[in-house]
């Protein structure tokens, strides 16, 4: 192969990788892919180095480095691209029909608005259900879960900073429940969680994991920070609502914990809502539309394992979280499979139901009302389940990895 050949399969191949980067996709699937794409057109697939926000690529004269921020999440590219990349290695297409394909992909619009609106909503109110909220305040959360997406698809995504926006969000939503709280409509606990859930970075969060996994430290690092930038943004909005309204009324609202309503805690109603609830966060991280139902039983099956756990076998809620996580892995993968389809599409979104959502919320509020030991517990146990979350993904991924070398490795002997 010539220079100039080469360089140009090392330039779709990092194109490549540009979309599905900057889309969602793990660092691991990106490098697969780059290197499916150069050893398919006869290039030399070592020369590519991915980070969480870069690529290089360098070869004899050629280097070539690219900056890529993570600005949102597109999961119907990050399909499209794995899949040209298996159509590539089948000698489908020439490196000049790949390099159009990939420009076309990266065209491809999102979602529209109003389906990310209901997703938003409909993912509030069935979150305000799982955390223990009533039939009415699924409602209010439903509303301001709508509004909120509303600001970001109109002001946030277009004239915002990453930061500013979702400070903005989650000051918009608490200062929407906080009105609802003085007219006497819910209950403000439960109505803020399920408000602010759709701004939670479930992707860079769960990425982060799968790079520490697969040992790649300074990529998950990298997001996990991104994903903590988040949180600590939407505690900060929502610490700004409540003093704000300390400063109009001269105190603090004075709040009990989360209830529990009877009804919306049946099991019927709880898998409903989990189901639903990951549905509109397979909206929202824009999962192709094919995938949705699939995306929603991950997350059911995950959110019933940990019911099971918790209610019938009397399980801590950190063991019931991890054993949960295990589900949602090996069901993320079997739909894997069977689709086809990167794992990242359904683990993100099936995951949803079991990340500690509310400890956010309840820590922020405990110490800006300054209630310190009941701060620290909160944080404590929204820490935990954090961890328990973090372990099942590491312990799961690397039993599979050990299985998979396994087996391989039998091959390579049976074929001797």
């Amino acid at each position: 192969m010539d220079v100039q050949t080469n360089d140009n399969v090392l330039e779709v191949a990092s194109l490549a990788g540009h979309i599905i980067l900057e889309n969602g996709a793990e660092i691991s699937r990106v490098e697969d892919v780059m290197e499916r794409i150069a050893a398919t057109y006869d290039a030399d697939p070592s020369h590519f180095f991915v980070l969480s926000n870069g690529i290089f690529t360098t070869h004899r004269g050629y280097a070539h480095v690219e900056h890529i921020p993570f600005h949102g999440t597109q999961l119907d590219k990050v399909v499209e691209v794995c899949a040209l990349a298996h159509d590539v290695e089948d000698k489908h297409y020439t490196i000049e029909e790949c390099a159009a394909l990939l420009r076309r992909i990266r065209r491809m619009p999102g979602h529209p608005a109003w389906e990310q609106v209901a997703g938003s909503a409909f993912g509030s109110g069935a979150f305000c259900a799982i955390f223990g909220g009533s039939v009415a305040d699924c409602i209010i959360s439903f509303f301001c879960g709508m509004v909120l997406w509303l600001y970001i698809v109109t002001v946030g995504a277009r004239y915002l900073s990453k930061i500013t926006s979702n400070i903005v969000g989650g000051m918009l939503v608490s200062i929407l429940c906080i009105l609802c709280h003085h007219l006497g409509i819910g209950h403000l606990g439960n109505i803020i969680i399920g408000a602010i859930i759709p701004l939670i970075p479930g992707v860079p969060f769960t990425n982060g994991i799968r790079d520490l996994a697969d040992e790649d430290y300074i990529a998950g690092a990298t997001r996990l920070m991104d994903a903590m930038m988040v949180f600590l943004c939407i505690a900060m909005g929502v610490s700004l609502a409540f003093m704000a309204d300390y400063g109009l009324h001269g105190t603090m609202i004075d709040l009990k914990g989360m209830l529990t309503d009877a009804f919306t805690a049946g099991w019927a109603f709880q898998l409903l809502s989990a189901f639903i609830g990951t549905i509109a966060f397979a909206i929202l991280f824009g999962v192709p539309r094919r995938y949705y139902i699939d995306c929603g039983i991950c997350g059911t099956v995950g959110w019933l394992c940990y019911l099971a756990l918790v209610r019938l076998a009397a399980t801590s809620t950190v063991m019931a979280t991890f054993v949960a996580t295990l589900s949602v892995l090996a069901i993320s993968y079997r739909y894997a499979v069977r689709r086809q389809c990167p794992v990242i599409v359904f683990l993100v979104c099936g995951i949803f139901p079991l990340v500690p959502g509310a400890g956010i919320f309840w820590t922020t509020y405990y110490l800006i009302s300054d209630r310190l030991p009941a701060a620290l517990q909160s944080g404590f146990r929204a820490i935990s389940l954090t961890f328990a979350i973090v372990f099942g993904i590491i312990v799961y991924t690397e039993l599979r990895h050990r299985l998979i070398d396994r087996k391989r490795a039998r091959q390579y002997q049976a074929t001797k």
